[in-house]
């Protein structure tokens, strides 16, 4: 177990005020005397038990600002009931929205929003698959966007039948920008995150690591990082990101904004 440093004798602490967040089971938090981050274990009021990324358990006294969750201090407080509607109970979706347990998927709406590949479509579905089948919204792989006009042009987009496009590496002078500024419209939108791969927006410490490593231009990215992080082949290190979401949070905020936006637009029509 690991010794709450907040613990040790020392001159009276005043108290600030911080912003509550509920002790949910599986929250991500940074415990800030020592550094220490994982995912909240157990919770009892006064005790927050956090397993580490190598599966090690720490307890720790709760005290006002004691942890932080993305990158925010706050106070850890017993989750709130969820609440209650005519319709009946809702329950939070990963990508924080409330939905009613008892909700069915929508009709799939006309409209689309389109991703790179698998991969960037499995994470939107471990996050914002209620959310999706909430809004009737398909996403639909493209592997890869170099046909990206010509796909535009076939899918023939209206007011009536939207299409959002989620593109890596969306930075000025990029293939991908100069692709976006093709196609975008009054019935196309073009979002994006400034990573080279969308493995990149999971954020390292939901994956147990410091940071990305870096990879040099002309080898294969994600080969280049599994080997560098001893994570076998990628089909190993893909294993390992999606294992490690089970949230926004879990999430760099480029990514979870251009998903909400693409939404956003897209449930407009609804």
């Amino acid at each position: 177990m690991t010794r709450d440093i907040l613990d040790e004798p020392g001159p009276a602490r005043f108290a600030e005020s911080y912003p509550s967040v509920g002790a949910a089971i599986g929250l991500a938090v940074l415990h800030r005397s020592t550094g220490l981050r994982g995912r909240i274990d157990k919770f009892t009021g006064d005790i927050v038990q956090i397993r580490d990324p190598a599966g090690r358990e720490h307890r720790f006294r709760n005290r006002p600002g004691a942890f932080a969750v993305a990158g925010e201090t706050v106070t850890l407080v017993r989750p709130a009931p969820p609440p209650t509607t005519a319709t009946g109970t809702l329950r939070r979706t990963a990508a924080g929205a409330l939905v009613s347990v008892e909700h069915t998927a929508r009709v799939a709406q006309p409209s689309r929003l389109w991703v790179e590949g698998s991969h960037d479509a499995r994470l939107l579905e471990r996050v914002w698959g209620d959310d999706l089948r909430d809004l009737g919204i398909v996403v639909e792989p493209m592997g890869g966007i170099d046909d990206l006009v010509a796909a535009v042009a076939e899918f023939d987009p209206g007011p009536d039948r939207r299409l959002a496009v989620l593109v890596d590496h969306l930075v000025p002078g990029s293939k991908e920008t100069r692709l976006a500024q093709q196609v975008e419209g009054p019935n196309v939108l073009v979002v994006g995150h400034r990573y080279v791969d969308v493995w990149q927006c999971v954020r390292p410490v939901a994956l147990g690591i410091d940071a990305w490593p870096e990879v040099p231009r002309g080898e294969e990215w994600k080969a280049g990082v599994c080997a560098r992080l001893g994570w076998g082949d990628p089909q190993d290190g893909w294993r390992r990101v999606l294992a490690a979401v089970d949230t926004f949070a879990d999430l760099e905020p480029d990514l979870v904004g251009a998903v909400e936006r693409a939404l956003d637009v897209l449930a407009a029509e609804s």
